[in-house]
């Protein structure tokens, strides 16, 4: 075994198969954009490298393989001028961009929390595995920002209308519902990892197959009829109307959690999502996100979302606008319009 290690991340080659790492446990192995420069740079060397045949993601020690982004870095960032957080998402982007279009299989361990950023680096492989451990969501209406990474993408192709249920909530699904949902191609109990890791060079399907378990009944499809109709508006004040006119504990309960969600970005997932339905290629997909990360980074809520559920810790944010319709559609307008060409997202490759 051979490889290289840096301090948040592990790459090395076993035989057949190069391995990324996530190692930044305190963090529970958040993306900073060293590791996405990382994971890029392992990408390209093994692009020809005939050695190398299969890619594996996982992390190392610690819980969790991936809570999401460096949050506190694009904050202190949107506060100033922003750039360290526009190139934190150019180059996470390019990872996610570069993922998706991998020649190679790629195979994600995701064992553990799943969020944000980890959705991001998980659901371009082409093999995704959940364990009883599992709990995947994009949570980012709750600090002000919205599901990127490419929510827009994987969101909007959920059965239904769950993708926007999810996207506005932030609701954690476990591995039997991403299993059922297909943000998981396989369920496999997290005692045999370690074999299949072990094994994955042999053929990762053959290996996934014969290792995976049959998953328990997927909770959140109980309420796929509810979702559907509460959720089936694209306009956030026609969602709230459906909620609030609803007396069952489900949409009593989505309610009172949708009022702890920015209504700015709420509006902006929305969005996103209708639109990411029609995009054409996921790198249409990165690059608007990117347009609307870099404003929305800078924006009101994200700082006011991050002081008040990450620093000070007191989860009592002051949005503003304050309620759904305060928020205009001139103002969605002025967030999801095209970069200037010199300021635009591009691929990597």
């Amino acid at each position: 075994m051979n490889g290289g290690t840096t301090d948040d991340l592990i790459v090395e080659t076993a035989g057949a198969v190069g391995r990324i790492r996530l190692n930044r446990p305190k963090a529970i192995h958040a993306l900073n954009t060293a590791m996405c420069d990382g994971v890029l740079a392992a990408l390209e060397g093994w692009r020809t490298d005939a050695d190398v045949r299969v890619v594996t993601i996982d992390h190392a020690e610690g819980r969790g393989f991936c809570a999401g982004g460096d949050i506190r870095m694009l904050a202190d960032s949107g506060a100033r001028d922003g750039a360290e957080a526009r190139q934190f998402f150019f180059t996470e982007y390019r990872m996610n961009h570069r993922l998706f279009t991998y020649a190679k299989v790629v195979v994600a361990f995701m064992d553990g929390i799943t969020m944000g950023g980890g959705v991001g680096i998980s659901q371009p492989c082409r093999y995704r595995v959940a364990t009883e451990n599992t709990r995947l969501a994009m949570p980012e209406t709750g600090i002000g920002l919205f599901p990127d990474v490419g929510g827009g993408w994987y969101l909007s192709r959920l059965p239904g209308r769950i993708g926007q249920y999810l996207a506005l909530t932030g609701h954690r699904l476990d591995g039997a519902e991403c299993h059922a949902l297909g943000l998981a191609t396989h369920y496999l109990p997290a005692s045999a990892l370690d074999e299949a890791k072990a094994r994955i060079a042999e053929g990762p399907q053959a290996v996934l197959d014969e290792l995976a378990v049959p998953a328990r009944e997927a909770r959140i499809l109980a309420q796929r009829d509810a979702i559907d109709r509460l959720f089936a508006s694209d306009r956030l004040e026609e969602v709230f109307a459906a909620l609030e006119a609803d007396a069952s504990d489900f949409a009593q309960a989505t309610l009172a959690t949708l009022r702890t969600k920015s209504p700015q970005t709420m509006k902006v997932s929305l969005h996103l999502l209708k639109d990411g339905a029609t995009m054409a290629t996921f790198a249409d997909e990165m690059r608007q996100e990117y347009a609307v990360g870099s404003r929305v980074v800078q924006r009101h809520d994200f700082l006011e979302g991050v002081r008040a559920v990450i620093v000070d810790k007191d989860n009592a944010p002051k949005w503003d606008p304050a309620t759904p319709e305060g928020v205009s559609d001139h103002v969605i307008d002025q967030i999801f319009a095209p970069l200037p060409q010199d300021e635009a997202w591009t691929p990597h490759d």
